[in-house]
């Protein structure tokens, strides 16, 4: 009996598993569908991206929306206390008020200007993630240089702190039992998969057990922009990564 009813206890929690697994897939599923109607619009603040049920900062509260997700400006209005609103659609039954500041969208004057400055007062994954929403979305911006030297930087940087928590977290001499090569435990390390769907993409180095950024956004620059002062530094990030 104690044997069936721990069989009937681990099929209960692979169900539930699979069930959040599925969730989570649907709901980033959700945040890259195109919304119906309205301009295009990304949240890029998630401080201010309360969806409320009027245009007012003291509106309900139906929802706070994650940072990525895609929605449509239907209309805008100006609160009693001087903030400007949009109402945005997330779904065809999602709807209501949202702080301008919350959202930019490439057909929007300047809204690239303001990411930039967000991006440039942001820290850490903040920084990188809101870099990889501004390749995204805008796309023929003359400030893309200034980004993808951004975000590059900002993957460098987060290699350094990620090879200190990996060398920590990964016993290498408990590795080197099994029949998994070593390094691969350091690239399969979860602490990566964020960064992994922000399209970082890390190289591992065995002998130091340091990971680098791979260098993606630095040859983008160089080959995009050659004669910009954002491809001189480009070089010189690549010939450093190459010494170590």
């Amino acid at each position: 009996m104690t044997l069936l009813r721990i069989n009937r206890t681990n099929a209960s929690l692979c169900l539930l598993l699979l069930m959040l697994s599925v969730a989570q897939l649907q709901a980033q599923t959700r945040s890259h569908r195109l919304p119906q109607g309205g301009r295009v619009a990304v949240v890029v603040d998630e401080r201010l991206s309360a969806l409320r049920s009027s245009p007012s900062l003291y509106g309900k509260l139906l929802h706070r929306i994650s940072r990525g997700r895609l929605v449509a400006i239907l209309a805008r209005r100006v609160s009693s206390e001087g903030i400007v609103f949009y109402l945005v659609r997330l779904t065809t039954r999602t709807r209501g008020w949202m702080q301008r500041e919350a959202v930019v969208s490439a057909s929007r004057k300047s809204d690239d200007q303001a990411l930039l400055k967000l991006i440039q007062s942001s820290q850490d994954f903040d920084r990188l993630s809101r870099a990889k929403i501004f390749l995204d979305t805008f796309r023929n911006s003359p400030l893309r240089p200034n980004v993808l030297l951004v975000y590059a930087d900002a993957a460098e940087i987060a290699a350094v702190k990620l090879s200190r928590e990996a060398v920590r977290r990964i016993d290498p001499n408990e590795a080197a039992g099994d029949t998994a090569p070593v390094f691969s435990y350091f690239l399969n390390y979860s602490g990566l998969d964020r960064y992994n769907r922000q399209g970082v993409r890390f190289v591992f180095d065995e002998q130091t057990r340091q990971f680098h950024y791979n260098g993606w956004a630095w040859r983008q620059i160089i080959a995009l922009y050659p004669h910009s002062p954002e491809a001189a530094l480009a070089r010189r990030r690549l010939r450093d990564i190459q010494s170590k």
